[in-house]
């Protein structure tokens, strides 16, 4: 994304910023619910977190669009 940084807003690099890091965190909650012998405890905990971090993205995807129609 450094090419296309230099004509970006500074809040718009931020907020893709935050939604990447955002949609790593989904990918990895999900790859923990693929791991054999979790228990009911840990399954709850990663479902739990998914469900926080899905909300962000849903959050973080809407201001990216905002400020995307700003463009």
């Amino acid at each position: 994304m450094s090419v296309v940084s230099n004509k970006l807003s500074s809040t718009l690099k931020t907020l893709l910023n935050e939604l990447r890091e955002e949609c790593l965190s989904t990918i990895k909650l999900v790859h923990q619910l693929e791991l054999e012998h979790l228990t009911d405890e840990q399954i709850d905990d990663v479902l739990g977190e998914l469900t926080a971090s899905v909300t962000h993205l849903h959050t973080h995807s809407s201001m990216v669009k905002e400020e995307l129609d700003k463009e």
